[in-house]
């Protein structure tokens, strides 16, 4: 048998208008997809605070203000007092005429003392001072060995050494200024600057010619025998 088809049934008739839905309808999907806007809910919010993923705490950057220093203090000013004195005063005045000299005036002159000039002590000039003739060296060593006596405190301590004496020639020869420079024991000290001043006359030194004071440091030696 066969079967028929019923030409209202077709639907072939009604294509052009179901694609016309499909697209209508299509378009109106899609476009409830754009304006739909989804929002997170309270529970989400709380475990994302939770989370420890929080923002951080912005800090304003502050700038601290450098205090200029005060201005310095005005200089003090100055005032200056003038003291106004009357001119009322009654001078005497004096004869120059009655001041005149004659020949019966006598008149005082007082004689100004000079003073005298440091004398320029030398340490080596162009002739040396001599001691009996001979170079200080040799000449008041020997003196010096001639005439030293050991002190006999020292001698039972056992005390020696070498003592710096400074002393100076003058222009006279005489033995002058002297002093210990260096010393071991106030025993031994004293008499280096007794043996020093009993010294006679040397034979003066000179610098172009013309005596000069000469400054000598001599050690004098204490050796136990």
């Amino acid at each position: 048998m066969e079967i028929k088809k019923s030409s209202k049934a077709s639907l072939e008739k009604k294509r052009g208008l179901y694609v016309q839905i499909g697209l209508v309808v299509t378009i109106a999907m899609v476009l409830v997809a754009f304006e739909w806007t989804s929002r997170p809910q309270d529970n989400q919010l709380f475990a994302m605070s939770e989370s420890g993923e929080a923002e951080e705490d912005i800090i304003p950057v502050t700038r601290q203000l450098l205090e200029q220093p005060p201005p310095p203090p005005p200089p003090p000013q100055v005032i200056e007092v003038i003291n106004i004195v009357e001119d009322d005063v009654d001078i005497e005045e004096i004869d120059f005429e009655s001041m005149d000299a004659d020949e019966d005036m006598e008149i005082d002159f007082v004689p100004i003392e000079e003073e005298e000039a440091e004398e320029e002590v030398f340490f080596i000039v162009e002739d040396m001072p001599m001691f009996n003739g001979q170079e200080a060296s040799l000449g008041f060593r020997t003196y010096i060995a001639q005439n030293l006596q050991y002190p006999t405190i020292a001698s039972e301590n056992g005390i020696s050494g070498r003592v710096f004496v400074q002393f100076a020639v003058n222009t006279n020869g005489e033995v002058c200024d002297v002093q210990v420079v260096r010393g071991v024991d106030p025993a031994l000290d004293k008499e280096a600057v007794r043996v020093v001043k009993s010294s006679p006359r040397w034979t003066p030194g000179k610098q172009r010619g013309r005596p000069v004071k000469v400054q000598f440091t001599f050690p004098i030696v204490f050796v136990l025998q």
